[in-house]
């Protein structure tokens, strides 16, 4: 099985306003709201490729309850620990300029946690993946998501974390089998600039050294690399018009994870999962399979060094 952990979710209101007139009254040309949070957003991907997972984190207030409602909407399981303060509204406005405005966090006490360890560990077999993403909330120390990892891989079990930041480097030294950073945050955690492939690959070599089991850094345009203590490899992106970047990294999780739990194939799941990335962004919503097929072809992967 395959476990989604959002400790951060939201509910994320994207309004577009074709002409904004700052201090005065201003009315949306179009508006969506949807359950939002990098873990979510892996299930609903998952679930558009026919693997099931589920969703779990802290959710609360009637905000929490359109989350969770939403998802089973979408017949995604979910199995969220209620916590006492509402879950957080963030506003993505489209002005010409994307501008985004993140709520405020609940506070997670340490029953929430311990629920929280109890209902995913309770449930946890050997060899089933849980997906660690997004932004811890404030209540909670750096090192959280490690001692999570820590837990989890005492069952067996494995973990993808795309975080950034403190919370990243923090839980190198867990082993997390897959890292996702792209790379402003891979420049942010090794204070560098990451400027080309090249880059890429010197740095994420220094992440293998402490700790991650692979890595894979999204860079936009210019594609993807993947390392692991074997191997190091490229991927370029297909063409396509950008339509929609929000949920692009998700996808590329979703679909590296898709494709590995069927094949156990690191470099076939690095090919699909920067397809999924770049079919997400060229849609106005999340992947199907049949948009990653459409642009699979287009996308080649060239190892750099290893075999």
């Amino acid at each position: 099985m395959i476990y989604t952990v959002t400790l951060n979710p939201s509910i994320d209101y994207f309004v577009k306003v074709n002409e904004l007139n700052e201090g005065s009254i201003n009315l949306a040309d179009e508006q969506n709201i949807v359950a939002g949070g990098k873990g979510i957003n892996v299930s609903k991907v998952l679930k558009n490729l026919g693997i099931e997972s589920i969703a779990t984190g802290f959710i609360g207030g009637f905000t929490g309850d359109y989350i969770e409602q939403s998802l089973q909407k979408d017949n995604i399981g979910t199995q969220f620990v209620r916590v006492h303060e509402q879950s957080r509204i963030n506003i993505k406005l489209n002005t010409g300029k994307e501008t985004e405005i993140n709520g405020i966090s609940p506070e997670i006490s340490s029953v929430d946690l311990s629920l929280l360890e109890k209902t995913l560990f309770s449930k946890l077999k050997e060899d089933d993946f849980v997906v660690l993403a997004g932004s811890l909330p404030s209540s909670l120390p750096a090192n959280f998501y490690g001692q999570l990892i820590a837990d989890i891989r005492s069952k067996g079990s494995h973990v993808l974390l795309d975080t950034k930041g403190n919370p990243l480097q923090e839980a190198l030294k867990h082993h997390p089998f897959l890292i996702k950073p792209n790379h402003h945050e891979l420049g942010d955690l090794v204070g560098a600039a990451i400027e080309n492939p090249s880059d890429a690959v010197f740095y994420g070599k220094q992440l293998i050294h402490e700790g991650a089991e692979n890595v894979l850094v999204s860079m936009a345009g210019q594609g993807a690399v993947f390392v692991s203590k074997t191997i190091s490899a490229y991927a370029n992106v297909p063409s396509g018009i950008v339509k929609n970047s929000v949920g692009a990294g998700d996808s590329v999780v979703a679909g590296f994870l898709a494709n590995y739990t069927q094949h156990q194939n690191l470099l076939e799941a690095f090919m699909y999962g920067v397809t999924a990335g770049s079919a997400s962004a060229f849609s106005a919503g999340f992947c199907t399979a049949a948009e990653i097929e459409r642009y699979l072809p287009e996308v080649k992967v060239e190892v750099i060094e290893g075999a």
